[in-house]
């Protein structure tokens, strides 16, 4: 055991915390190649998939293998912190990996589960998880602060699902684009995002999150033209393409802000 905590050293956490990315995209390939959806999707740099398989369809099986293989190299991750700081992380793991295998296959079904899991997944899940592999213990400041990604993540997604409407749904898809349409979903995506600042002012008011977390809402004006975007060309992808650019850059630097701001505080 000791050989092995000196293998994994310092990038435990930092792997744990990407291979769940990288487990929910190479299933998301398969199933998608399989489906047929990648040969009717209206790809763009953001959406789409990668289309590898359609140009090597012979790796199909090899890819399938991939996502198997990962999946069990983070549930042996995740049981290596289950043993080192005890049972109370193992309902999180649970979960995360149910929801890493059955996103594509089940969760994609229903608006509301397909919209809420990526954020439960790339948020409240995983800075959970990771602050309690961290520190051994739960807080309502890694709660308070998990929210921003949730909500951000889940809006990476929706905005992403736009392109993909008429071949998600012919599929069997059911997502909130599909259910409701896209304009009322760009107001669902305006929804989310003030949720997501609000999110760091309620913690703030509360005491939870310094005041340097408020260095997150310096996107919010980047967040507010692509949500005004997608009021504007929700039917048009190829003019709301830069927005889902934008949209990618929200996602990444606002986490960041966060982070310095938690660390300066």
């Amino acid at each position: 055991m000791k050989s092995f905590k000196s293998l994994l050293g310092p990038m435990r956490v930092p792997f744990l915390f990407l291979t769940p990315a990288c487990v929910v995209n190479i299933f998301n390939e398969y199933f998608d190649f399989k489906s047929g959806l990648d040969a009717k999707t209206q790809r763009t740099p953001f959406s789409g998939g990668s289309g590898t398989l359609q140009a090597e369809p012979e790796m199909e099986k090899s890819v399938l293998v991939m996502g198997w293989v990962t999946a069990i190299i983070i549930a042996a991750v995740g049981i290596y912190f289950v043993i080192l700081r005890g049972w109370q992380l193992l309902p999180l793991g649970l979960v995360g990996i149910f929801l890493v295998i059955t996103y594509t296959i089940w969760w994609t079904k229903n608006p509301v589960a397909c919209l809420l899991a990526p954020g439960l997944g790339f948020g409240v899940l995983m800075v959970m998880g990771t602050h309690f592999a961290l520190t051994g213990t739960y807080t309502w400041t890694a709660f308070i602060a998990s929210l921003l990604p949730t909500f951000l993540v889940s809006n990476l997604l929706l905005l992403n699902q736009f392109p993909d409407v008429e071949a998600d749904q012919s599929t069997g898809r059911k997502h909130y684009p599909i259910a409701i349409g896209r304009k009322a979903s760009s107001t669902l995506y305006g929804i989310f995002l003030l949720l997501a600042y609000l999110s760091v002012i309620v913690g703030v008011i509360l005491n939870l999150l310094p005041i340097f977390s408020l260095l997150s809402l310096l996107t919010s004006i980047l967040g507010w033209k692509i949500f005004q975007s997608a009021r504007q060309n929700y039917e048009d992808i190829e003019a709301l393409a830069p927005s889902m650019g934008m949209n990618v850059i929200v996602n990444i630097t606002t986490p960041i802000l966060l982070a310095i701001g938690l660390f300066i505080g």
